[in-house]
């Protein structure tokens, strides 16, 4: 006998090399992936139908314009009365006009109470007369329930009380000689 290698048998494969091996490796994995039902290459999501796929309408994957993404934001959050109370203060000279918006300024809006900071005394008893006509246009303008009322307060007085030289209990009374 020599010293070759046995001849291979009926059914026997014989023994691959290099890209012979290869080749069938990849034949084999063809094999498994169409059992499976997969083909090769595609990905996974559409292989296994997980997604269905996009046709001439939009669906879900679609782009989105950005306010309609932040109203929808928003509408999820349940942030709705935030920002419309942000928006009254932010918008306020739009709303009110610059007439009145020139004298006064929002100070906060807290459960439906819109507080102003007039810019003097007789301005501030003007909006005390005005506060009904405002509530009104407000509403109109912003929607029902963001604004019920409207506490105005006069400008901030210089307060003397407070200081490094703040005497305790009565004082001097002798401050301008």
């Amino acid at each position: 006998m020599s010293d070759d290698a046995p001849e291979p048998g009926p059914g026997a494969t014989p023994e691959l090399k290099g890209p012979d091996l290869a080749r069938a490796a990849l034949a084999r994995a063809r094999a498994a992936a169409r059992e499976k039902g997969l083909s090769p290459g595609a990905p996974k999501a559409r292989r296994r139908g997980d997604l269905p796929r996009s046709g001439s309408g939009p669906d879900g994957r679609d782009p989105v314009l950005f306010g309609t993404m932040i109203r929808r934001l928003v509408a999820e959050r349940g942030w709705e009365e935030t920002t419309s109370a942000a928006g009254v203060l932010a918008n306020w000279d739009r709303l009110v006009g610059p007439e009145i918006a020139d004298h006064c300024r929002p100070e906060a809006l807290i459960d439906g109470e819109l507080v102003l900071v007039a810019e003097s005394s007789a301005w501030a008893t003007q909006l005390r007369l005005l506060t009904r006509t405002m509530v009104k246009r407000l509403v109109e303008q912003v929607g029902e329930g963001v604004v019920t009322s409207i506490v105005v307060r006069g400008p901030v007085q210089a307060d003397w009380r407070k200081g490094p030289r703040r005497v305790q209990g009565r004082g001097p009374r002798d401050t301008y000689g």
